[in-house]
């Protein structure tokens, strides 16, 4: 451990399935995982926090809810008021269709009805908004020019203080008012349920003697108050997936690696992303439950494949897994909390790479029976036996996970066998390295503490603000000038919040002349437009197979973002000390050459450079990793697990 000394702190990740906690008291890391508790998240945040043993200063939080209101459509009765002939912008929407030759797959409705759309008039406003929940404003030059829908949001307001109000101009100051008007709506249909949650957290925190001073992780990976949670829902949408990304980059840069995909496989989905030198790609629009959100956000691609996901058998006979989740209740067969349906975890358990005499956590006991159970009813429809059935479970997921891993890399133009696999979450290290040598990857990298990474990924994320404004600048415009500005406006926002020092970064949406989509660079100012354009075309060229570098280009909007040092860097994470025996009871494990005898090795008992052969079982706490015959694992002097084959 290093000299430097580091408040005691608190991490609470919340997944579909379990919540994931990290405590540091200033010398030790101490982890956790307790049930989620879906009615309300922060009754599990908080009972498996106080019961971590830390004197903490800060609370570090990475939730769902607002994933989860959006999804099940429980958020709050939407009213949007716009410029007149432009209330039906947001069921207009753009020519596009979720998916091209799907006749059944129609867009998304949209989440405010026809008749609580409103073209702006202050007059009459306060008596139409009378059962409406939150307000949304979009007006066509809100980007530019943000008084007249403050005026509006202040005549709100004044006769209804109590009513959540959503700027366009504040939220998402860009053009094109299709996109502009959809985050806005999205960010005050979140806003009162995401602000009711955050606000029983503290709550709840309070009476429990937890720290005050809570951060929420935001999409984009890094930490921002709670009461800017509250007001901007939508750049929480990916809050606990983007920790875990963070945390693999900093482990890379650890490594000396410097191209990796993140694979976090929970309970209930897996979350791919591709780092490159230790920075997560992020992307400033993606789709959430079928809606734009032009919000920064790491490029997390996710499958509903988790250890929960449910085994089915589709009209054409086929073998499917997920997206269905058996979840936190009544979770998997296996669990004996109810759960009938064969589940990964199930097929782990019948296969042998889940120990059939352990517990989930140490806390919840399996249950073998009842997961073979399980795959027996599914095989009867297949005519397979539960053994067959748990390997076909086993393969389908496992495709299902390599085409996300495609998905950020391939599909992208980037070769994923150059790129090394950090695999964490409760599963992950249980199909890794299957995953990656299914499509030729240089290796995987099982982190220390991968059962509760994206939790202790909070606490290796810097408090972060990100700003944009569309300019529309022609090549030769005073680019330095905007992007000095975007920067400056970070930067006090950031110090608003009382963070000092750290650094910020410039970007530009650059695009050729009369293209329909941009394309983001990095840029300093004082590099100059030689350098962006340069810069514009090689990323084009990679990303789309062409530049047309005897174009001229265009720069649509400039961005920033600020961070400041983060609470702890991987090196201050204590040394590896390893605890106890490192040899357990071998058992039988199925292969798909058939059974074979594994070694089981515990992996808290481990030195630096241990090695470990398949086919072998590493079991934590937390988390399993399984390697089949012919694969290598190193143990790193950080404590992550290097495997080969």
């Amino acid at each position: 451990m290093t000299a430097r000394r580091i408040p005691g702190a608190l991490g609470a990740d919340v997944g579909g399935t379990f919540t994931d906690l990290v405590g540091w008291d200033g010398d030790r890391l101490i982890t956790g995982k307790v049930a989620s508790s879906p009615e309300d998240q922060s009754i599990a945040v908080v009972a498996g926090a106080g019961a971590l043993p830390v004197s903490a200063a800060r609370f570090l939080h990475g939730t769902t809810v607002a994933t989860n209101a959006l999804l099940e459509k429980k958020g709050a009765l939407t009213a949007l008021i716009t410029t007149p002939g432009f209330a039906d912008v947001i069921e207009i929407g753009r020519q596009d269709r979720p998916s091209l030759y799907d006749s059944f797959d129609d867009r998304a409705l949209p989440l405010v009805a026809r008749a609580h759309r409103f073209e702006a008039d202050t007059d009459t406003l306060a008596e139409r908004l009378e059962d409406i929940q939150a307000v949304a404003i979009s007006l066509l030059y809100g980007y530019q020019d943000a008084v007249a829908e403050e005026a509006l949001a202040a005549a709100i307001t004044a006769r209804r203080p109590e009513l959540p109000v959503a700027l366009s101009s504040s939220v998402v100051p860009e053009f094109r008012e299709f996109e502009r008007t959809v985050t806005t709506v999205l960010n005050a249909y979140l806003m009162p349920t995401t602000g009711r949650y955050l606000r029983r957290l503290a709550s709840r925190a309070e009476e429990a003697r937890l720290p005050g001073d809570i951060k929420v992780m935001r999409s984009s990976g890094g930490l921002i108050p709670i009461d800017e949670a509250a007001a901007l829902p939508a750049s929480i949408l990916l809050s606990g997936p983007a920790a875990g990304v963070v945390a693999a980059g900093a482990l890379g840069e650890a490594l000396g690696q410097s191209r990796l995909i993140s694979f976090d496989m929970g309970g209930t989905s897996t979350d791919v992303c591709r780092i490159e030198d230790g920075r997560p790609e992020v992307l400033y629009e993606r789709a959430v439950a079928g809606y734009p959100c032009r919000m920064p956000s790491v490029a997390i691609h996710t499958v509903g494949a988790g250890g929960g996901s449910v085994a089915w058998v589709d009209d054409g006979g086929s073998l499917r897994v997920g997206p269905q989740s058996s979840g936190a209740v009544p979770g998997p067969a296996c669990y004996g909390k109810g759960g009938t349906e064969p589940t990964v975890t199930d097929a782990n358990v019948v296969l042998g790479r889940i120990d059939p005499g352990g517990s989930l956590a140490g806390t919840l006991p399996i249950r073998p029976r009842l997961a073979a159970e399980a795959m027996t009813s599914i095989g009867g429809q297949l005519g397979l036996t539960a053994t067959r059935t748990a390997q076909g479970v086993v393969a389908v997921v496992e495709e299902v996970m390599a085409g996300a891993i495609r998905a950020v890399s391939i599909e992208q133009g980037v070769d994923p066998r150059e790129a090394v696999l950090v695999a964490f979450g409760g599963a992950g290290g249980l199909h890794a390295t299957a995953l990656a040598r299914r499509l030729g990857m240089a290796g995987v990298v099982v982190p220390p503490y991968c059962g509760v990474f994206s939790a202790l990924g909070l606490l290796l994320s810097p408090p972060r603000v990100d700003t944009a404004q569309s300019v529309l600048l022609e090549q030769g415009g005073n680019l330095d000038g905007a992007i000095s500005e975007a920067i400056e406006t970070s930067r006090r926002r950031l110090a608003a919040d009382g963070v000092a020092g750290g650094s910020s970064t410039g970007f530009a949406d650059v695009r050729y002349r009369g293209q329909s989509h941009e394309t983001t660079v990095p840029y300093e100012p004082g590099e100059g437009w030689k350098v962006l354009t340069e810069r514009f075309h090689s990323t084009h060229r990679e990303r789309n197979g062409f530049a047309r570098e005897g174009d001229p280009v265009e720069i649509v909007t400039v961005r920033a973002e600020s961070t400041a040092r983060p609470l702890m860097t991987w090196a201050d994470l204590p040394e590896v000390s390893p605890t106890g025996g490192s040899e357990l009871p071998g058992r039988t494990v199925v292969t798909a050459a058939g059974p074979v005898e594994s070694r089981v090795v515990n992996r808290s008992g481990l030195s630096p450079g241990s090695e470990v052969l398949g086919p072998a079982i590493i079991e934590e706490r937390e988390a399993t990793t399984y390697l089949a015959p012919g694969e290598r694992a190193l143990v790193h002097d950080s404590g992550a697990l290097e495997v080969e084959w």
